[in-house]
């Protein structure tokens, strides 16, 4: 072998072996494995988050046992209890009051007595009420106290509170007394003998105080398929309000436009031939209105997002970081989701974020639609989360959490994976910018979100309620409504009311409103409320003075009083409005949270309605008003059951108080009219059904945070954009071979309905 053989072969191995250092050099920078990494701990979790926490099943049945014990009532258990019984209605944690909380959690003060709020209903009593306690200390309650009086000023009537099951039992036993005195007539109405059809509640029950009479509305009930759109035309008005239930008795019957004083008149007019009769079949499973059986076999699966080491978040208890957030997170079992002390970077923007009530309102031409005004906080919007489908409801590789409660029995429940949290890709740019000019470069960041989740079934419809948290430092609340139309018996001019959605069935007009309280700390307790928007002035031209210009400029007010921060429904409101603090940043403007709200709310009540007080909230898109703690919520479960004289009136909140430098909190309210259409049978889709609001840094900042996310993408036109080490781009290939192995599909919802 020559020399020259030699130096050309030792030349190249030289730069084989060059080569393969440099690859490994790169790789080095890359994770060397698919392992799980933890995630980055921003805050030590140390365990002050559980002062929020919702109860154990533990501590609920502690609560139970020393109710039963120290009373000195006989109590029976909520799901057999007749209205005339005493009963634990419902056990929840009593939050502590915010300077107790504040105290602890950045004062150094002690934590605070955990204790339990529980409900019951005494019908055992000479004066049937409600009342609430106070039990604590929790685990080990020792003492109970009355708050009743100083919540609501006086005792709450016994009319006011929520149906029970046992008691909607007592109701469809009752109906079906009276349906098998019209045996004929439902044979030719609806192929029935009475005990195949659903009856679905309406609500509020009567027109004045102390009425408990209501309207229920019987469909034909076809298993695995939804009811609600396959209405039979009959409805029936029950009187419940007797404590007694031998006493209750069925007051008028309607029928396709008319009304009868009861089941046997009308089984008397059918019979002598004076009644026009709709003959319906019993619908088929197989081509049922509702039915959400795949008419399809199962295609290829769609892209899944998967995180190629492990979540990049983390969840201890009911606390959880991502990227700079810390989420307190819990769930009310009547109204539903609630987020506390909300920090981002070590500070506290939001000490309460929740939602507090959900109104559906209808319209029909049959009583039971046209009566209807669903408060569903009075259902239960927490208590109705149920198991959420993994991979559907959330990504597959969510962390999902379990839920427990305690209603209407005196042993907690609990709803398996009923939350659910992730990361969440959003495919766009949260930035980006593309250089074609002087310099040629790329810089990008994606729009990942952590998004906490739960959806409640209230009857028909299904509520996606999302809290949403991004990197460039703003909170996102949304909800989407899906799930059934509730529909009434197409006759007359019902397409007055909305639109025919199948041969005998009128999809009925409503709205959704939906109200959320949060309360804002925005760099510290104390805040003032400003608003900026545009205006036009015309001046001339500074270099042509014959010309003139028409040049926008910046109009900023500060609000002073709640009247002038109380925002009327459908009303343009300014575009700009934040939560101001005292201090600036370093450009020398108030470090400033903005409210954002994206809404397409129908009408709210008149305000001469008997019942519009009780939802006096929703009068307004935006109200701002002092804190107060003897002001925990816009609205009462006992509202929906006596709307007429409310347990709570929000309107009553504003009163033209100060709120320059105050502890303020913004009163939200978003929604959307629906009409329904043929294209939500069988369901409703999200899709154009979202609203909710921002919560946005402004001038919070002295910059973008999101600048320092260590996703940030940046390469220049002499850079080489396949080096893993310097793109983070270039490394998806690799991390493309950590797909998860994924655990099989379980799912347990169905075991406590």
């Amino acid at each position: 072998m020559s020399l020259k053989t030699v130096l050309i072969l030792l030349g190249l191995a030289l730069a084989t072996i060059l080569a393969l250092v440099c690859v490994l050099l790169t790789r080095e920078r890359t994770p060397r494995t698919c392992q799980h990494l933890p995630p980055e701990q921003e805050d030590a979790e140390d365990g002050q988050s559980l002062v929020f926490a919702d109860l154990t099943a533990e501590e609920m049945s502690q609560v139970v046992r020393y109710l039963q014990g120290h009373l000195g009532v006989p109590l029976v258990e909520a799901s057999r209890a007749k209205p005339s019984d005493n009963c634990i209605a419902s056990v929840d944690v009593q939050v502590p009051a915010k300077a107790e909380v504040l105290r602890f959690l950045d004062g150094g003060g002690a934590r605070p007595p955990r204790e339990a709020l529980a409900v019951l209903y005494f019908g055992n009593q000479a004066e049937p009420n409600i009342t609430e306690y106070v039990v604590g200390p929790l685990p080990t309650p020792g003492y109970h106290r009355d708050v009743t009086v100083q919540k609501y000023g006086g005792k709450v009537p016994y009319h006011r509170r929520p149906v029970t099951g046992k008691e909607y039992m007592d109701i469809n036993a009752l109906i079906q007394r009276e349906l098998r005195k019209a045996p004929r007539f439902l044979t030719a109405c609806c192929e029935s003998d009475g005990s195949n059809l659903a009856i679905l509640t309406t609500a509020p029950r009567g027109f004045k105080s102390g009425d408990r009479r209501t309207w229920f509305v019987l469909f034909h009930n076809v298993a695995g398929a939804g009811y609600y759109l396959s209405p039979v035309g009959l409805e029936v008005l029950v009187d419940h309000g007797d404590l007694h239930v031998s006493r209750w008795q069925l007051l008028q019957v309607f029928y396709n436009g008319q009304y009868f004083a009861s089941t046997g008149d009308l089984e008397q007019e059918f019979v002598a031939g004076a009644l026009e009769v709709v003959r319906l079949k019993q619908p088929q499973a197989v081509a049922v209105l509702g039915s959400l059986k795949p008419r399809r076999p199962p295609g290829s699966p769609g892209p899944q997002q998967f995180e190629p080491q492990g979540p990049r978040y983390s969840v201890r208890n009911n606390h959880v970081t991502f990227q700079g957030w810390s989420i307190t997170f819990g769930m009310n079992p009547n109204t539903g989701p609630r987020l506390f002390d909300i920090r981002y970077r070590g500070e506290r923007i939001v000490y309460e974020l929740s939602l507090q009530e959900a109104l559906a309102l209808y319209g029909s031409n049959c009583p039971g639609g046209m009566s209807t005004r669903y408060l569903d906080g009075s259902f239960g919007i927490g208590r109705f989360a149920y198991e959420l489908v993994q991979g559907l409801d959330c990504p597959y590789t969510a962390t999902y959490v379990d839920r427990h409660y305690l209603a209407e029995s005196d042993t907690p429940k609990t709803n398996q994976k009923s939350l659910c949290i992730f990361e969440h890709d959003s495919a766009i740019p949260l930035r980006r910018h593309f250089s074609d000019s002087q310099s040629l470069y790329y810089g990008g960041l994606r729009k990942n979100t952590l998004v906490i989740r739960t959806i409640s079934t209230l009857i028909n419809y299904d509520y996606i309620w999302d809290f949403m948290f991004h990197g460039s430092g703003a909170v996102e609340v949304r909800v989407h409504a899906t799930g059934y139309i509730s529909s009434s018996f197409f006759h007359g001019q019902g397409t007055d009311y909305g639109n025919r959605v199948g041969p005998h069935t009128l999809g009925t007009m409503h709205l959704h409103h939906i109200h959320y309280k949060v309360d804002l700390d925005v760099d510290g307790q104390l805040n003032s409320l400003e608003t900026q928007d545009m205006e036009y002035e015309f001046v001339k031209d500074p270099w042509s003075t014959q010309n003139t210009i028409e040049r926008p400029y910046l109009r900023r007010k500060r609000l002073e009083k709640e009247d002038e921060a109380a925002f009327p429904l459908n009303v343009p409101m300014p575009r700009y409005l934040s939560f101001v603090s005292p201090n600036p940043n370093r450009w020398e403007h108030p470090r400033s949270y903005r409210i954002q709200i994206i809404s397409f709310a129908g009408k709210h009540l008149p305000t001469n309605s008997s019942m519009e007080r009780s939802i006096s909230w929703g009068r307004y898109q935006l109200a701002v008003t002092q804190r107060k703690e003897e002001e925990p919520t816009s609205t009462s479960i006992y509202n929906q059951n006596d709307p007429w004289t409310p347990t709570v009136a929000f309107a009553d909140f504003i009163n033209n108080e100060t709120i320059t430098n105050k502890d303020l909190v913004a009163w939200i309210t978003v929604g959307f009219l629906h009409v329904p259409h043929a294209e939500d049978i069988p369901n409703t889709v999200t899709v154009g059904n979202g609203v909710g609001f921002f919560l946005r840094p402004y001038n919070y900042f002295n910059e973008d945070p999101s600048v320092d996310s260590s996703d940030s993408v940046y390469f220049s036109s002499g850079q080489d954009v396949g080096a893993c080490g310097a793109n983070p781009l270039a490394c998806l290939s690799s991390a493309a071979a950590c797909a998860p192995h994924l655990p099989p599909f379980h799912f347990k919802g169905f075991l406590n309905l």
